[in-house]
Formats: C-alpha cells, sequence, structure tokens
C-alpha cells in the first residue's frame, strides 16, 4: 500500500511538472496551394504539403476508418495506452526499436509538440502531455488535429493534402471506400501506398478490406454499406514532387507580385503557408503558348548551325479586357531561367509603342484625323483626305513638285520613324507619356522624353503592354492586370482581392480608331510573312481584330502585340547572355533572310492563336 501511495505521488509529481510545449514548427507549417482559374490545383509550395481542414470539411466516413484503424476506444480513453507505452518501454530498454500501440492522442502529440526521435525520453513526455492534453482539449479537437498532422506519403501532411495526392480531389468529397484506403496509410505509407509496387499493393488492399470490415465490427457501417465495397479504389499515379518548373514558377512569382501588392502580405508572411490562392491562369491556354513558342523556336531556330540564334529569351501574356492575366510564358523553365521574361521590364519595345503616339494625337490634337500627315517640310496637315501613299503631285513646266503627305493611318502601318519623331513634337512628348500611364504602363517602365521616345525606346513588360493595348479593343477603357480573385487562410478570407476598377484611358472613338488601323498593320504583316502558310494566315486573320509589331530601333528586340478570340497577347523575343545585362543584337537571328528577327513574335502569336 505504502508502495501504491509513493508511485501515485510520484506519478503527481511528474504529471504536474511536465507542460503542453508550444506547437514544433513543422506542426504549423503549411504548404501554399496555387489554383487554376477552373478551380483545380495548379501547384502547392511549402517546406510542408498541408492544408489544414475541419472536421466540418471531413466526411464521418473519414473519422469512422480512422479510429477504426488506429484507435477504436478513442472517445472513451484516457488519451493514453498504458500497454502501448510499457512495451515501448521494454523494447528500448532491451536495445530495440519503439513499439507501436500509440493512441491517436499520443500520434498527435508526437506530430504536434514532439520530435519524431525514437527514444524512452521522447515515449515518456508523450504519454503526460498526452494526459494533459486529453483533459484540456476536447476529443474532436485532438482528432482533427491528428487528421491535419498525420504523414499520408506523397509528400502530403494531412488528410486534403493526401485526398488530392491520391484521388485528385478536397477530403470532404472523399467516399467510404477511399476513406480506408487513406486510413490505412497511417500505419506507414512507404509500405501501404500501392504505388509502391507488388508488395506494397497487396498489403494496401489487405489493410483496406480489414479497414472495412472493422467499421462493421465497431458499428460505424453496415453490412449492407460494406457490401457496396467491393472494389479496391485504387488511386491514381503517384505524381512527381511538387515542382516550380516549366511556367508553374513563372505563375507563382506574377501571382505573389499582385498578393503581396494588394493585400499587404510579405515574402515572411507567405513563407509561413496555408494559403489557398484562386487565380486567373487558363490551364489550357497556358499550354497553348508554351506548345507554340516551342514550336517555332524548333522550327526556326538553330543555335548549334547558327551564333546568332543562341541566347534568344521570349517572354509572352494573355489578358482579357477585364485585365485578367490567363496566360504567361516567362522563359524555359523557372527552375533554370530565374528571370520572368514576361514580367520583366527591360526589352525596349520599339515601334509597338507608336500606337499610343497616335492615340495621344488623336486624343489631344486638335483637328488631328487618322487622314492627317506631314508634307515634305515636315509641315503637320491636318485636312484630308489623302493618297494611301506618298508620292509626287504638280510635277511639270511652271509648277513646283509637292509631296502628298501619308496619312497617319498609313505612317503608322509602314511604321514611319520620321513621321512619329514628328507627331510626338507637336503633340507634345508629356501627353504621350500621359497616355500611355493612362493605358497601364508604368511611368518607371517609361524612357527619357527625347525625340527617340515616341520610337519606342521604353521598357515595359509583356503583361503590361498586352493590358495596355486592351483599351484599344475595349472602346478606350482599360483596368490594371490582376492574377489572383481571391485567398484564403485557414478558412479566412484575406481581403484586398476582387476584380480592378475598369478606367478610361482615351475617348472611344481614339480607341476605335487606333484598333482599326492596327487591324489592317496586322492584316499586312501576316500577308507579308510567306511561311505562315495560306491556311493559318486566313485563320489567324479571321480571330485579328488588332495587332501590331515592333523591333528597336537598334535591333536588340522584336515584338507582336495581338488581339482575338477576347484575349490581347504580347510577344517579346530578345538575346541576353546569361549573366550579363546587356542585350545582344537581332540582326541575322533565325537565318539571314529573317533581317532583325521581328518576324518570329508574329509567327508565335499565330501558332499560339491558331492552335486546334
Amino acid at each position: 500500500m505504502l508502495g501504491a501511495v509513493a508511485l501515485a505521488g510520484l506519478f503527481a509529481v511528474v504529471y504536474a511538472s511536465v507542460d503542453i510545449p508550444n506547437e514544433n514548427d513543422e506542426a504549423r507549417r503549411q504548404g501554399t496551394v496555387y489554383y487554376w482559374a477552373d478551380g483545380s490545383q495548379l501547384v502547392s509550395v511549402g517546406a510542408v504539403n498541408r492544408q489544414n481542414v475541419t472536421l466540418a470539411d471531413i466526411p464521418d466516413s473519414v473519422e469512422n476508418a480512422v479510429i477504426a484503424a488506429e484507435n477504436e476506444t478513442f472517445y472513451s480513453d484516457p488519451g493514453v495506452s498504458a500497454t502501448g507505452i510499457a512495451r515501448a518501454a521494454v523494447s528500448i530498454v532491451k536495445g530495440g526499436e519503439t513499439q507501436g500501440g500509440s493512441t491517436i492522442t499520443q500520434q498527435y502529440v508526437k506530430n504536434t509538440y514532439l520530435s519524431q526521435e525514437q527514444s524512452a525520453t521522447r515515449k515518456f513526455k508523450e504519454f503526460f502531455i498526452s494526459l494533459k492534453l486529453n483533459n484540456k482539449q476536447g476529443k474532436k479537437e485532438i482528432l482533427q488535429g491528428y487528421l491535419n498532422t498525420s504523414w499520408f506519403g506523397r509528400g502530403a501532411y494531412g488528410i486534403q493534402a493526401a485526398a488530392n495526392a491520391y484521388y485528385g480531389i478536397p477530403a470532404k468529397d472523399l467516399d467510404p471506400s477511399q476513406a480506408a484506403l487513406l486510413a490505412s496509410l497511417l500505419k506507414g505509407a512507404e509500405q501501404y501506398d500501392p504505388a509502391g509496387g507488388k508488395g506494397n499493393h497487396e498489403r494496401a488492399v489487405d489493410r483496406w478490406g480489414w479497414i472495412l470490415d472493422r467499421q462493421v465490427e465497431t458499428g460505424t457501417m453496415t453490412k449492407a454499406e460494406r457490401a457496396a465495397y467491393r472494389k479496391f479504389p485504387e488511386p491514381k499515379p503517384a505524381a512527381k514532387p511538387t515542382s516550380l518548373g516549366g511556367q508553374t514558377g513563372y505563375l507563382v512569382d506574377i501571382a505573389n507580385k499582385y498578393i503581396k501588392k494588394r493585400s499587404g502580405l510579405t515574402d515572411k508572411d507567405l513563407f509561413r503557408g496555408g494559403y489557398r490562392v484562386h487565380t486567373t491562369f487558363d490551364k489550357a491556354r497556358t499550354g497553348q503558348l508554351e506548345r507554340a513558342v516551342r514550336s517555332v523556336r524548333k522550327r526556326d531556330l538553330d543555335p548549334k548551325k547558327r551564333s546568332e540564334d543562341k541566347y534568344v529569351e521570349v517572354g509572352a501574356a494573355s489578358v482579357r479586357a477585364d485585365g485578367a492575366v490567363v496566360a504567361v510564358y516567362g522563359g524555359a523553365d523557372a527552375v533554370t531561367h530565374f528571370a520572368n521574361n514576361a514580367d520583366t521590364a527591360g526589352v525596349p519595345v520599339g515601334s509597338a509603342f507608336k500606337p499610343f503616339v497616335l492615340a495621344a494625337a488623336l486624343q489631344h490634337g486638335d483637328g488631328i484625323s487618322l487622314d492627317s500627315g506631314y508634307d515634305s517640310g515636315g509641315r503637320l496637315i491636318k485636312g484630308g483626305p489623302y493618297a494611301a501613299s506618298p508620292a509626287l503631285s504638280g510635277a511639270g513646266p511652271g509648277r513646283a513638285m509637292v509631296t502628298v503627305p501619308t496619312p497617319l493611318r498609313d505612317a503608322l502601318i509602314k511604321s514611319s520613324h520620321t513621321t512619329f519623331t514628328l507627331l510626338g513634337k507637336d503633340i507634345g512628348l508629356k501627353k504621350v507619356e500621359e497616355l500611355a500611364v493612362s493605358a497601364g504602363l508604368h511611368k518607371e517602365s517609361l524612357a527619357r522624353l527625347d525625340k527617340s521616345f515616341p520610337l519606342g525606346t521604353s521598357t515595359p513588360s509583356a503583361v503590361r503592354m498586352a493590358d495596355a493595348y486592351t483599351a484599344f479593343s475595349n472602346e478606350g477603357m482599360r483596368a490594371d492586370p490582376y492574377s489572383v480573385t481571391g485567398m484564403t487562410r485557414d478558412g479566412e478570407k484575406v481581403e484586398g482581392f476582387g476584380k480592378p476598377e475598369q478606367r478610361r484611358a482615351m475617348d472611344a472613338s481614339v480607341a476605335n480608331d487606333v484598333n482599326n488601323t492596327l487591324g489592317m498593320l496586322a492584316w499586312t504583316r501576316l500577308g507579308q510573312d510567306g511561311k505562315l502558310g495560306t491556311f493559318a494566315r486566313i485563320k489567324a486573320a479571321d480571330n485579328l481584330s488588332a495587332g501590331a509589331t515592333g523591333e528597336d530601333d537598334r535591333m536588340k528586340s522584336a515584338w507582336f502585340i495581338g488581339h482575338a478570340d477576347g484575349l490581347t497577347t504580347a510577344v517579346t523575343m530578345f538575346r541576353n547572355k546569361p549573366g550579363t545585362p546587356q542585350l545582344l543584337g537581332m540582326q541575322g537571328v533565325g537565318g539571314p533572310d529573317s533581317g532583325r528577327g521581328n518576324v518570329f513574335p508574329l509567327r508565335i502569336w499565330n501558332a499560339y492563336v491558331t492552335e486546334k
């Protein structure tokens, strides 16, 4: 009796001395999940692939299967298994490994508050912390924590990540048969994941059936319900580990920039994980854009044969009229090429900037129209109409030779440097800058206001150029580009998201005039590129409402921005040797017949919009 009293006293002292520690870092860290526009998962990013859910989002069948498999007395026991602890202690004393037999509460304590080390000390702490936790928290809270911290294999911590990893669905959509398979993984995913080989598959089938039978024995499933689950619920093939390779890293980069801008969250906040980010990115369109770039590169560029084809980079972005970024091409692979070519300023936009100069002239120039033009003396003639191309008029005895001005409409189609240099000067470079900013270009990406400014020395990103061009096809209205429609953390909505408000960048009549001219320009460029082929040329033209080419006067870049099928897409091409900031010349890219390589962005755009 004295021994029993002494033991009870010792137990009380130890119980009082062991406190419930803070959660370990692994238990708090979750993956941040990004979703495509259609709601399917794009990627889960973070050191731990986990997304916490509440029991309300977990079917009863999951709860029943887990309890039947791991701890059928969960709701009635004190949170510990004395016999299990005794077996583990004896094994450790004998020099063996720790044994199983832990309750769900003990497993949760190990996952959440302790390390995974196999030692008597850790088991000792686990026992007393489990007792205290069982007295402090309700069983439902403990079970929820357990389901959110357990390892299920395939890189998945928690039932939500596991449901997606094995069946591609959220936990709330698991049926009892799938729940039984996931519950079997708690015994050891390395031995029970069916994808691990024949032995694994056999073990998984046996344990899956046993867990369903156990639920009948424990009264949480009827025999009739059990009879409905005779076919093993084969999970989907094991996917490669989550990666930011390919275009994924570029998409996440754009989304994170937008998140930080709109929500005030920092990189440190995002590193904590646990967010669910719903994006505007279209999976099919992103794939089409990547295939278009690859097909043109494969067909037209050969860096093994031509040194001019080395170091060629491509960036592209598709934007809807409401500002939604639908697809991007940021480079060959975000893991090996870190800079996001779709969202990085630094590449001169060249002649693709001239439509903003024309829009500023139509918007602010009193009496200026598409039929206006400059005479041979550099004087702006506002009247019209004029011939569609420069010509000599009035030549003859006793009459002076006068050059008929080229209309601004034709000057844009022909990409006349002289006309737009004069037009920028007459309208005022500040007016041109203001209109470009109003259309959506960042002021910091615009070049110095000198005589070359109207010729496209500015360096906006492909995303911003695509977004700014939507003003031409949308009767002068435009919205800031956005890539995230909403995000949550632990079920709580993160404020700051929603569609940006549309604003007027220019008068509707101005936008329509420029848009119609861009359509004529694009038709011309499509017709001039014989390699596109008759069918492709007609197909693209059917979809096309506007488009513009652009090449930097220093031959350092090439662009095409086109509007088709409700999307405005900007494609840029340039050469940049890794590790050096300077752009290389585009002369000779694609061979001597390709000039400055300015045909390739058009070909990429054409391949993108015509893919079946």
